[in-house]
Formats: C-alpha cells, structure tokens, sequence
C-alpha cells in the first residue's frame, strides 16, 4: 500500500468520528496520524513497527493499527463506524464546502441522509435556521451539489490511464491476431472522460466470454457491448471487421460537430474501403488530422490551404516552472528538486514557493526569502551549469495586489501570480483581481488562470478575450498548470492566446520530484490547441530562459 493511501483510511476515520460527536482528542489524533501519514517520504511498508511507533504523530497505538491495515487491507475500526453510517452520509465528505460538523447538524438535525435530499432541501431553502448555515451558504452547498451530480461518473485522464495500460497488454496476449484500438475521448486525450471506448475485431462471444471471465458486469445493445468492473467504470467494446475497423475508430475519435462536418462533405462515401488511418483523408483529399485536434470543424477547411504545425511533445520540455520545495509545502528539498531534474535531463528549475499570505503552505516571510536565495545562489555555484531560478508564487489579493512589495518582488526572477483565496467571486470581482495582477510590472506569469479543479470546482468565472488582451498587452505569461486536475487554463482558449502572441508555459505545479511527470497531461491537452514548442515557455533553452528572465526584469524599470 502506499503512504497516501493508508492516510486516505484515517483521514476517513477522523472525519466519520467528528460526523458521530465522538471525543475531540481521539478525532484530532487521528486527523493528525493522516496527515503526517501522507507526507512521509520513506514508504511505511518497508518500516520496522519500532520505526513506525517512532514517526512523529504515530506512537504504538495507531501504529498497531496501521500494521493490522497493511496485513488485512482493512481498518476494523473504521469498517464498525462505516457500517453504522448511512451510505449518503458518506457520500456528502465529497461536496466542497460541507465538513463533519455541517454534516452531522443535517444528518441529526434536519434528518438529511443523501445528497439529493439536501439539494431537494437546499432549493426549498431549509438550511439557513441552523446554526452555521445562513442564506450565502446554502447557496454554496447547493451549487457544489449541482455540479457534483452533473459530473458524477466522469473521470480524469489520469486515472483512466493505468486501466488503458492494462487492457491493452490483455488484449495483445489474449487476442494476439486481432485488431484493437483505444478509441473515443480517452484518443482525442480529453482532460475527463466519461467511459472508455474500444474498437476490436475480436468476435463477440470470445470478446464475452473473456469479460465474464474476468468477472466484469456485461450488457448489450444494438451498438456495442457495455461492461463494467468492481469499480463501476464502463468500457464499450465497438465490435467491428478488418473493412470498418478504421472507419469506426474515426468516427469515435471525433467530436460530434466535426464528424458531421466530414460527413456532410460531397467526396464522402460511406461504403469506402478504409484499410487504414490515411485512406479516410486521402478519400476527402485533406492531410492527416491527429485525433486530439478533431475538435474543430473549421479545422478541416483549414489545413487544405494551411498546413497543421507540429504540436508540442513531452521531449520539448526543456525546463521545470512552478515547482515548491520544503520551504513552503513540497516534499522535497530545493537539492532534492534540482538533483531530480538535471537527472531527468532538464536544464533548469525554477522554484516557486508559496509566498506569505499562504500561512496554510507555510508561506514565506520576507526573512526567510533572503534565507532561501542564499541557498540557491550555494546550490547553482555547486550544480552548474544548471541553474535554479529564484521565483515566487505571489498571492493575487482581494484587491489584485501582489502580498509582497516592490523591492521584495524585485529579488526574484520571475514571479508567478495566482488567486488562492476568496474564490467565490463574480466575474466582475475576478477580473479586477485578475488584471490588476496583469498590470503589475512584477508579474511574469499567470498562474492557474481560474482555479478550477476538474470534476470538484468549477472555478471562477472569467473573460477570458480580456485576459488575453491584458497578458498581450503586459507581456505576461499564461500558465498551462499541468496538475491532472487542473489543466487550467482551458485548452479550448489556448488558440485565441497564441493568435495574440501570448506565450503559455506548461507548468507541473510540482510539489515533490514525483509531480515533475505531470508535465505530460499538460501537453496532451496543449497538442488539442495546437500548441507548438516555439510558443511555450518551459520549452525554452536555457539560454533563451536567461534572455525571458533579463526581458522580465527590464519591465520592471
């Protein structure tokens, strides 16, 4: 089991005690063990007990109760709190905004045990007479409501990608003659994803057979065979032949507005022979179209007179941004970080720790950041030529002020500025933030454009035509944070940044050497974009990042 994992049973476990009214001590004793749990380095599975009872915040007793997990894979103490909680109480941990306080008054009070009946009695505006609730957050709790049920059963790129791994290694050793290709959403490298689609031309009763066998639940229907697994994820299996298994796998690869744009074109013929991927454009005379960038039906006009430009990839990153280290809430120490990088080919880090108004991130306080730079100034004279950047990741204040002054901002070399505080905001509120924080000549980079969290938080409206503008005008740079959930900014506004000449940077947000790896997420959905590694920042050498650096700090003059 790993570390995260462990500490998911008791930070479950606190929060089902809190939810019963049960003794603080025990409860935040508990809180505490997941929360050191989760940021221990060295895996708890290869510890001594004697070295487990020794961790800070573990001693013997929780200790004994992690051992028994690691042994059972379960936790006996909260499988009895489970079984005498309602599953839709359960359920409600899931919702921003509501924590086992608030739970228990609407499990207790208002006698509420699912999540559709606290929509059912938000909307008929029940919950402002109990205490800590009133008019504004019950709105809250009822907008997390919608959008929590509106997403239900979507999941991210991310988490899809082990299972995809998976099933094609069975498919290959199980099927080893047939034809096979991940198709859909999951192709066109969408950021969520709903099910998973599967083009084969394995027969139907071998295909059935083989599910049942591997115990997946299966239905069909006119179109496909339907299954899913003990974790109720669906896959669709678009059974096909040698002459449409191409054709299938198009049509599936496509967003709904360009398929029906190609096959509305008069060269379009459906009985075609499709052998294989190129023949389906070189029937309509139009030049390869990469399935990620099947979005757009424009986009098929488009590349008869203008070629599509090679798309970014993984191998273009040359450098790391926005990455934290133990000097605000990474794992890692700056060493650690840099070492991680060079070894990993990179040519530079710049370290981006939380600045002092992230108290939660043991944000960094004027003093410490002369501290800090005195670190990196000994680790790039020892690391050369790899150089670690001084930055800092700025709060954007309610007011879009940057929570350091001038001379402070002065001491970095980039700054990235981003809003992690008050994000319940109108559009009007966010663009004040937001531009004002474009305004400011310290800015280098916009961080995390409207901190949305994929399938958790919408984000905060914005215009994002303004931004753009603002970030043209200013010469600021648009992050691409590449954290799997976020992907923010939107790739779908990518396009309309690159026509201003606005720069994006593909940022992993790292906050251990580990988060280095979601560079790629970010350029997955970047390649929809048709972004190009001329117009990202992270893609540039370190020669030309010492050449942004020196523009950054001329504007500040």
């Amino acid at each position: 089991m790993h570390n995260y994992e462990i500490a998911e049973y008791f930070s479950l476990l606190s929060k089902l005690m809190d939810i019963h009214g049960e003794n603080e001590f025990k409860i935040k004793s508990y809180s505490n063990a997941a929360y050191t749990l989760d940021k221990l380095t060295d895996p708890i599975v290869d510890m001594s007990p004697s070295e487990l009872f020794a961790q800070r915040g573990i001693g013997e007793a929780i200790g004994q109760k992690i051992l028994q997990l690691i042994e059972n894979k379960e936790l006996s103490l909260l499988i009895t709190y489970i079984e005498k909680t309602p599953s839709g109480i359960i359920d409600l941990l899931k919702i921003k905004g509501l924590g086992p306080k608030k739970i228990r008054t609407i499990w207790k009070e208002l006698e509420i045990e699912s999540i559709g009946e606290l929509l059912y009695a938000c909307q008929e505006n029940r919950l402002i007479n109990y205490k800590g609730f009133g008019a504004k957050t019950q709105q809250n709790i009822q907008d997390s409501l919608e959008y929590f049920l509106q997403h239900q059963g979507s999941y991210l790129y991310q988490q899809v990608e082990s299972l995809v791994t998976n099933l094609k290694e069975a498919l290959q050793n199980n099927f080893p003659n047939e034809l096979h290709e991940i198709s859909g959403a999951y192709k066109r490298q969408m950021e969520s994803l709903e099910f998973l689609e599967i083009v084969t031309t394995t027969n139907e009763k071998s295909l059935t057979n083989w599910l049942i066998e591997k115990e997946f639940t299966v239905l069909k229907n006119d179109e496909f065979i339907s299954c899913k697994g003990i974790d109720n994820f669906e896959i669709r299996w678009w059974l096909a032949t040698q002459e449409t298994f191409y054709w299938t796998d198009f049509k599936l690869a496509c967003s709904p507005e360009f398929l029906k744009k190609w096959v509305e074109n008069p060269l379009f013929v459906k009985n075609f022979n499709f052998i294989y991927p190129q023949s389906i454009f070189d029937q309509l005379g139009i030049p390869f179209i990469p399935p990620a960038q099947r979005e757009d039906p424009a986009l098929i006009d488009l590349v008869k007179t203008k070629p599509l430009k090679a798309t970014i990839e993984i191998k273009d990153i040359k450098g790391i941004i926005h990455s934290h280290s133990t000097w605000s809430d990474g794992v890692h120490t700056i060493e650690q970080m840099a070492l991680a990088a060079i070894e990993k080919g990179y040519e530079y880090l710049v370290i981006s720790d939380h600045s002092k108004s992230a108290f939660y991130a043991n944000g960094l306080q004027v003093d410490r950041i002369k501290a800090q730079h005195k670190e990196i100034d000994a680790l790039n004279k020892k690391l050369a030529p790899f150089i670690i950047f001084k930055s800092i990741e700025s709060d954007i204040l309610n007011d879009g002020s940057l929570d350091y002054p001038d001379e402070v901002l002065a001491s970095f070399d980039i700054v990235i500025a981003s809003i992690h505080s008050n994000l319940k905001m109108t559009e009007e509120k966010a663009m004040m933030r937001l531009l004002n924080a474009i305004n400011n000549p310290y800015t280098s980079i916009l961080g995390h454009l409207t901190s949305r969290l994929l399938l958790s938080r919408k984000g905060y409206p914005v215009n994002h035509e303004a931004i753009i503008e603002a970030c043209a005008n200013n010469d600021v740079v648009i992050e691409l944070n590449a954290h799997p959930r976020r992907l923010d900014m939107d790739w779908r506004f990518i396009p309309a940044a690159l026509k201003s000449d606005v720069l994006i940077s593909i940022n992993p947000d790292a906050h251990a050497v580990e988060g280095f790896e979601d560079c790629k997420y970010g350029v997955l959905v970047a390649q929809k974009a048709g972004l190009t590694s001329a117009q990202n920042l992270s893609s540039f050498s370190l020669e030309e990042m010492m050449e942004f650096v020196a523009f950054q700090q001329s504007k500040r003059n």
